[in-house]
């Protein structure tokens, strides 16, 4: 047995875990100044919520995607991206009853699996940070701007 880090992956070391932790802090600040809630949702699914999701017939259901039977026959895969499942707890949860205020406005990261060939950039565990906001309109409007200003912030200054 080898002793090395599966292809496609990265250990991240406690000098390169400050600046995740630096960069995590501002997004969460940034959320919370626009009233987004963390979600955390499981780490793998169901086959059926990602599939139905992004479509059968896209390169992440078909090339992409790490899907395997558990021991109950049961078909699971590694998430692949983070909107399926936050629908998914949306909908589970029941997020969209009367009683509970909209808009809903969610926030998730986490790692996020695709088997892809490795290459420079592109691993096949990578993390995400997302928003997805259920209710209002004018909401999604202000999703985009505030992926914008995550984006496209010189605050972050992960270089220093």
């Amino acid at each position: 047995m080898k002793l090395q880090k599966p292809k496609g992956t990265q250990d991240i070391l406690p000098q390169e875990s400050a600046k995740w932790q630096y960069l995590e802090e501002f997004a969460r600040k940034t959320f919370k100044k626009y009233n987004y809630a963390e979600i955390r949702t499981p780490i793998f699914e169901h086959y059926e919520v990602i599939s139905r999701s992004v479509g059968d017939t896209t390169d992440i259901v078909t090339k992409e995607m790490y899907d395997f039977y558990d021991k109950g026959d049961r078909h699971i895969t590694l998430r692949p991206e983070g909107t399926a499942p936050v629908v998914r707890s949306y909908v589970e949860n029941k997020l969209f009853a009367p009683e509970v205020q909209k808009p809903v406005k969610l926030y998730y990261m986490g790692s996020m699996f695709r088997y892809e060939r490795p290459q420079a950039g592109r691993l096949r565990e990578f993390h995400q940070i997302g928003v997805e906001c259920f209710g209002s309109e004018i909401q999604r409007q202000m999703q985009k701007r505030l992926l914008w200003r995550l984006n496209s912030s010189r605050k972050l200054e992960l270089d220093r």
